[in-house]
């Protein structure tokens, strides 16, 4: 029988819902035992809806409970640096919800906390949208298969902001974002998978859906969050990145995903995990991954996994959240200052 190990909950989101509540129910020995949510009402209905047995008010409930051994925080990033550093302070292992923090400052406060605190686990959950294929794309890159990779490409065009009654969106508040925009940090987290560190951005971006109904009171809220941004990147093999990121985008001409453009071949990555690979000369042929390397959804297990054998958090570290958060944030002050920003100076 596994070592038991009794989580606690902070923040019952969606995905947390979703994914991490049940996933974590699902392994052998480990329980759920105490979720606390926006107000207790919401908390009483996960609790209700997942057999969890106790519903906290306060998230220094869960943080200070002899009875819980991790924490799960599913909060919205403006929560993410205060309750990471208290449950590792209280000597809790912590999955975290991405994006990692709301600035690249908060960042390297969590990674400091968890650098002291060696003998817990922090991870963060990881963009998913690679599961199956980052493994061989990196291969490919390192090893040569693709040659010199020169440029890349990333479209990540869609048109839930013109949707003039959808809800405000809590990626559309810059209190609970801060400089998170739209989906930038999922394909920021898989381009460093594939590619290593980016070294320069350059960045521009304009908001025009500039305003929503604020749910909380029903009264006008300005957004300030981009809607439309573009990307110029140099990473620190020399490679070339452009991002384009809108919601403001109907029926675009070209389908979404990333481009890798190598001396050698061009291999395409599309959403839902799909590849192909075109040598010079030659048409685009199915790529699959390498054998026994195609990963799925398994972010639970690897927290539990790396608690009882003490495996090193690969999908993702703190380390590599603090990489994306610094060009995130880098994006940010270069859209502002009108200018290119070194991800050194941030």
């Amino acid at each position: 029988m596994p070592d038991p190990i009794r989580v606690g909950v902070v923040g019952a989101g969606a995905n947390t819902r979703l994914r991490h509540i049940p996933g974590l129910q699902a392994i052998d020995g480990v329980e759920v035992v105490v979720v606390c949510n926006r107000s207790q009402e919401s908390g009483q209905r996960v609790a209700d809806e997942f057999g969890i047995p106790r519903v906290a008010t306060d998230p220094r409930e869960v943080f200070e409970a002899d009875d819980v051994d991790a924490v799960c925080v599913g909060t919205w990033p403006y929560r993410h640096r205060d309750y990471v550093i208290a449950a590792l302070e209280a000597g809790k292992h912590v999955l975290v919800e991405a994006r990692m923090a709301m600035d690249a400052s908060e960042a390297r406060e969590m990674l400091a906390v968890a650098r002291q605190r060696p003998e817990l686990v922090a991870q963060i959950v990881p963009s998913p949208l690679d599961f199956k294929s980052w493994r061989t794309i990196r291969r490919m890159v390192q090893d040569g298969s693709l040659g010199e990779v020169r440029e890349a490409h990333v479209n990540v065009l869609g048109e839930a902001s013109l949707k003039a009654d959808a809800p405000l969106h809590w990626r559309e508040r810059i209190e609970y974002s801060g400089t998170n925009t739209m989906t930038m940090g999922l394909y920021l987290e898989a381009i460093h998978r594939w590619l290593g560190p980016t070294a320069r951005v350059m960045a521009d971006g304009t908001t025009f859906v500039r305003e929503r109904a604020n749910p909380d009171d029903g009264q006008p809220y300005q957004i300030e969050i981009p809607d439309s941004l573009g990307i110029l990147a140099t990473m620190e093999s020399g490679t070339r990145v452009s991002y384009r990121i809108s919601t403001v985008t109907h029926a675009p001409a070209a389908p979404n995903g990333v481009s890798l453009y190598g001396s050698k071949a061009t291999l395409h990555w599309q959403p839902g995990d799909r590849m192909t690979l075109a040598p010079i000369g030659g048409e685009p042929q199915t790529l699959e991954p390498d054998p026994g390397t195609a990963g799925d959804w398994r972010v639970e297990q690897d927290f539990i996994d790396s608690i009882r054998e003490g495996k090193p958090v690969e999908l993702t570290s703190f380390e590599d959240g603090v990489l994306y958060m610094r060009v995130t944030e880098a994006v940010a002050r270069s859209r502002r200052e009108g200018r290119a920003v070194e991800i050194a100076e941030v």
